[in-house]
């Protein structure tokens, strides 16, 4: 199955437990999502991140759980991200954290992309469920 919609995101910074060295900036945040279309849900995780001297060359990671709706089933699941940029050309990864799926979720697995045009954050999901 493939779905698509779009997502609100509030990121808040949060304390972190150690600081960057070298003139590279480390970050964390609280992630809190409202995923609306096929997947209605909402989400909260946390994201570490960090920044270097070279404009557009970054990576992060993020874990989040999402809890709602997926094409009418109730149930939540941990989505895993990773990305990184590379001077402009990113990567990016989320994947459904294998046995994380609940209620009628259980047996979930798959993929998401994530894509901002004009100012929106979409979502693409690619899935299947046991």
């Amino acid at each position: 199955m493939k779905i698509t919609g779009t997502f609100k995101v509030n990121m808040q910074p949060q304390a972190l437990s150690c600081e960057g060295k070298e003139n590279i900036q480390l970050s964390r945040f609280a992630l809190d999502k409202t995923y609306e279309g096929t997947l209605s849900a909402t989400s909260q995780g946390e994201m570490l991140s960090a920044m270097t001297t070279v404009q557009g060359s970054a990576g992060y990671v993020a874990i989040e759980q999402v809890v709602g709706t997926l094409k009418g089933k109730k149930g939540s699941f941990v989505l895993q991200h990773y990305g990184t940029m590379s001077q402009g050309d990113s990567y990016l990864k989320l994947e459904v954290v294998p046995d994380s799926g609940s209620g009628d979720l259980k047996g979930l697995s798959g993929a998401m992309n994530i894509r901002i045009e004009d100012g929106q954050h979409y979502y693409d999901f690619e899935y299947s469920l046991d």
